[in-house]
């Protein structure tokens, strides 16, 4: 059975930490590459790398930034925000990013799925989708989660892995910054539309919230931002808090 990963994500703006809550109300918490430094050491299994505001303010991610992170970690590090191209692509890879996360340029023109995973292989192409429940179903949200494209999740996924994608992030804007656990419906149902791993986002208040996704549904990996960066509980608390439940979890240390 493959073990399930705790990922520690951080959203950074104008070379801050930041968080905020359903994608709103940003608070700076930190420096992304100290933060970086101290989750590796701390067990992190992954650490993914957003910079929130690259797309809506029209420039590159902070290659500086990723350089310095990249050579601070010594987990998988996945980086997003404002990737528009397969130049992107390449200048994220070539900072020392292990996988490159899309979204609002995937959605846009989903040939650069195609292209990036041709290029450089799936395991690279991490397509991000950030979603909201409408009456008719969850939408696809772009821009930071400020555009509603209209576009089904659900069918949404099943393309992105159609065009190569090897990993999906998923993260639900209804609950995001909220704390009160994942949105176990929207994530089982990400789960079954697809064949590659999910990574689950948005919600998580606890360890226990941990447990839940993992248990209740078929989720690869799952996110947190606040609890970790606010130290309201650590990575080894989340990874006991699994490990006590029967989650397989990797090494979660001294109990």
């Amino acid at each position: 059975m493959i073990v399930k990963r705790i990922i520690p994500c951080l959203d950074v703006k104008e070379g801050k930490v930041v968080k905020g809550t359903n994608f709103v109300s940003l608070r700076e918490l930190g420096d992304p590459v100290g933060m970086a430094a101290s989750y590796s050491k701390a067990g992190a299994d992954e650490i993914i790398f957003l910079d929130i505001s690259a797309t809506n303010e029209g420039r590159q991610t902070m290659i500086d930034i990723v350089k310095k992170t990249a050579e601070t970690v010594f987990v998988p590090f996945t980086v997003g925000g404002g990737v528009k191209s397969i130049e992107d692509v390449t200048r994220l890879l070539q900072a020392g990013a292990d996988k490159v996360g899309m979204n609002s340029a995937a959605v846009a023109n989903p040939a650069l799925i195609r292209e990036a995973a041709d290029r450089f292989g799936s395991q690279c192409v991490v397509v991000a989708v950030d979603a909201k429940r409408f009456e008719d179903g969850w939408h696809v949200m772009t821009h930071g989660g400020s555009k509603d494209s209209g576009i089904n999740a659900l069918e949404w996924v099943k393309e992105a892995e159609r065009q190569g994608a090897g990993e999906i992030l998923l993260t639900s804007v209804d609950t995001d910054g909220v704390k009160d656990g994942f949105d176990l419906e929207l994530t089982q149902a990400v789960v079954e539309s697809v064949r590659v791993p999910v990574i689950a986002s948005g919600g998580c208040g606890s360890p226990e919230h941990f447990r839940e996704v993992f248990q209740k549904t078929d989720v690869s990996a799952a996110l947190a931002a606040s609890i970790f960066h606010e130290d309201t509980f650590s990575i080894q608390q989340v990874k006991q808090t699994c490990a006590r439940q029967g989650v397989d979890i990797r090494e979660a240390g001294l109990f």
